[in-house]
């Protein structure tokens, strides 16, 4: 019999029993659905942080008071950060890394009859480099307005929007209030977008004197510092010289536990890329429960479709129809069944992600190779559940099989 002519009667067999095939391929149809949308969540979550932390820059050193566990409760003690640590950075170092420390508080902002509450960040001039910040309006403040405690403000992309949409050419020159202080507006930033935990376009950014001698209370405690170099190439020696001057600038023993701790962002990229890909994996490896269970429909329905065509099958082996023929139809016959649901799952999970994304707003992405890796796990179900009723379909001894009722 030729493989073309076994196709056919295999396609002739399920077009005699749709409804049957339908309902058999459902499990099918599921996993495969669940598997591609799990996996195009997944995804999706993978490039949307991959594209946050972009923003904040992948050759940026993070370093933060550092943190001691007592009967594993973590405490901070008197463990900090203060200007000192930044200026000594930005003096002792070989001129790799450029530096900018941070305080951050959450400031009650106002202008005419518009409130908002904001989050406002202290820090150099420095800072709007780092994070490769842009203006769209005006200018940055410098070195002298830090030194001589300013009270001016640049403003994140979206703070205009809660100052009654003022356009923000016209922003520039204006008076807000923050706590209830005078302050001018001095520039607005174009639009940067969520980077990772930080939203930049809704903060407020001013001079780190005037954030802690006039907003404060003359707290000089810093949230962070940050430092960057002009490649990623240069973070393993930058971050040997930010630990070999803060040991030095807090007195710390050599071999003894520092009390700071420095962030890369290429690490965190790389934790949560490790987490997000065992996320998805566990949740594609339940979904893939529901192929095992549909391959088990696609056996049992092998196997009473060969007892009902004993018969038939009789008639082929007497017309001259080798086992290896019987093999080859039934075998076609599962994999067809299965190949099909994996074509619908396929459809079925695409449109899944398309809906989650437009009406829950999640960022979907269907890769490529989880569809053909679907694709071919379906045909794999097809063929290793559908062996043995064809094994026993070629076994059939075509005298037992004419004398079948």
């Amino acid at each position: 019999m030729l493989i073309l002519e076994i196709v056919m009667v295999a396609m002739g067999a399920i077009r005699a029993n749709v409804m049957r095939a339908v309902l058999t391929t459902l499990g099918i149809i599921i996993g495969v659905a669940a598997v591609i949308t799990m996996v195009a969540l997944g995804e999706g979550a993978q490039r949307r942080v991959q594209d946050q932390i972009s923003r904040m820059g992948t050759n940026v050193l993070t370093i933060r008071p550092g943190q001691a566990a007592f009967g594993g409760i973590s405490q901070e003690g008197g463990q900090r950060l203060s200007d000192a640590d930044a200026i000594a950075l930005k003096t002792q170092s070989n001129g790799v890394i450029t530096v900018a420390p941070e305080v951050t508080a959450r400031i009650q902002l106002s202008y005419q009859r518009w409130n908002s509450n904001n989050q406002v960040v202290g820090t150099w001039p420095e800072y709007f480099k780092i994070y490769d910040h842009h203006l769209i309006a005006g200018r940055y403040f410098n070195e002298g307005e830090v030194e001589g405690r300013r009270r001016v403000v640049v403003l994140g992309h979206n703070v205009n929007q809660s100052l009654g949409e003022i356009p923000p050419t016209l922003l520039i020159g204006k008076t807000v209030q923050l706590r209830g202080q005078p302050y001018e507006v001095i520039g607005v930033l174009a639009e940067k977008g969520e980077a990772a935990f930080l939203r930049p376009d809704d903060q407020l950014f001013i001079p780190i004197s005037t954030a802690e001698y006039r907003l404060f209370g003359g707290r000089e405690r810093l949230s962070a510092i940050y430092a960057s170099t002009e490649s990623a190439d240069q973070l393993n020696s930058a971050y040997g010289e930010i630990d070999r001057i803060l040991r030095r600038a807090h007195k710390i023993q050599p071999g003894a536990s520092a009390d700071f701790n420095i962030r890369n962002a290429a690490d965190l990229l790389s934790t949560f890329n490790e987490t997000n890909q065992t996320f998805t994996l566990l949740l594609a490896g339940i979904a893939g429960v529901s192929l095992l269970v549909g391959g088990i429909g696609i056996m049992n329905i092998m196997l009473v479709s060969v007892t009902e065509r004993t018969r038939e099958i009789g008639v082929r082996k007497a017309m001259g129809a080798t086992r290896r023929a019987i093999l080859f139809q039934f075998l076609t016959e599962a994999l067809v069944l299965c190949v099909l649901g994996g074509l619908l799952g396929v459809g079925a999970g695409v449109g899944a992600a398309s809906i989650m994304s437009r009406v829950a707003g999640w960022q979907t992405v269907v890769a490529t190779n989880s569809v053909v890796g679907a694709l071919a796990f379906s045909a794999f179900i097809g063929l290793f559940f559908g062996i043995w009723p064809a094994q026993r379909a070629a076994r059939l001894d075509p005298i037992d099989a004419l004398r079948y009722e």
